[in-house]
């Protein structure tokens, strides 16, 4: 499969699947006579799997650790549990400094509704942060 035929059949473009072979995500290609990338039809399960890791918050860095652990011959899913893990931890805590954020600002904006904005003294910017 040539490599625009690829990119349409996966939904990524060419720059992107030549920056994945550079990466080390996709193996490289056999070459035509010519000098064109020639996938085998496997690469669309590697794509389908870098775009799920991708969703799942993974870097591209860490999808090719897992790629490398496939490639030695090894199962990698310990290690793409425990990146599962930590990402889910990385999301709690974020979700809480948002949480904390939205509680701030929402106290910050009802405090705005009760005060003229034409009271600000010229010394503040702004009363209401």
């Amino acid at each position: 499969m040539r490599i625009g035929e690829l990119a349409q059949a996966t939904g990524t473009t060419t720059k992107t699947l030549r920056f994945y072979e550079n990466q080390g995500l996709l193996p490289p290609a056999e070459r035509t006579p010519a000098g064109y990338r020639d996938y085998t039809d496997d690469i669309v399960a590697r794509l389908d799997f870098i775009h799920r890791g991708q969703a799942a918050g993974l870097s591209l860095a860490q999808i090719r650790q897992i790629v490398d652990i496939r490639g030695a011959g090894e199962a990698p899913c310990e290690h793409v549990r425990t990146l599962l893990d930590t990402r889910l931890s990385d999301l709690e805590q974020q979700i809480n400094q948002l949480i904390a954020l939205r509680e701030t600002i929402t106290q910050l904006r009802d405090q705005a509704a009760q005060v003229e904005p034409d009271t600000c003294s010229a010394d503040q910017v702004c009363r209401y942060l």
